[in-house]
């Protein structure tokens, strides 16, 4: 009898090898995601290809982003943003520094009210050449945008270069939205 009851326990005992074989496997899917070159970049189909029609409505008293501006020859930054996003007040300084520097930007309001976006800009100065609402989102889903801030870097063809999502940074700045204005030039 004591026989028969190993032989229904041995096939069992492979089973404690599954625990430490999943946690394995998911280690080394976190390692692998932890080292990729740029794990917060998210594909766009955009690059390369002229830039969507803009849907937007006029914003206060600054000139509107058109589709006419942005075919315009010359390289531009469209900068996608709300009052209510703390990132978007985290990169806006920065932003209000490139624009010093001649740094063209256009800003395209988000699902915001236009009350609140204004005040956000009368409070932190507005770094926006032009200005576009998108209140409904209509145009960040034409364009791709995941969330706010986005930027885009649009060359003097009107075509998307490069396609950045979340706050630009000095160093991001340095390291990613330079190198794409200069060879959008």
């Amino acid at each position: 009898m004591a026989e028969t009851g190993d032989k229904r326990r041995a096939p069992m005992r492979w089973l404690i090898f599954i625990p430490p074989a999943v946690f394995g496997i998911l280690v080394g899917l976190f390692l692998f995601g932890m080292y990729r070159d740029d794990p917060d970049a998210l594909p766009s189909t955009l690059v390369g290809r002229a830039a969507p029609v803009l849907q937007v409505s006029q914003l206060g008293s600054a000139p509107l982003t058109t589709d006419a501006l942005l075919a315009a020859p010359g390289v531009k930054l469209v900068n996608f943003w709300a009052s209510w996003c703390a990132p978007c007040r985290a990169e806006h300084p920065f932003l209000t520094e490139l624009a010093g520097q001649g740094v063209p930007i256009h800003g395209i309001n988000y699902k915001d009210k236009p009350d609140q976006a204004l005040g956000f800009l009368e409070e932190l100065g507005s770094p926006y050449a032009t200005m576009g609402a998108d209140p409904t989102g209509r145009t960040a889903i034409e364009w791709g945008v995941y969330g706010v801030p986005e930027t885009y870097v649009i060359d003097s063809a009107g075509k998307v270069v490069l396609r950045f999502a979340g706050p630009i940074t000095r160093q991001e700045y340095e390291r990613t939205i330079r190198p794409a204005l200069e060879a959008a030039r």
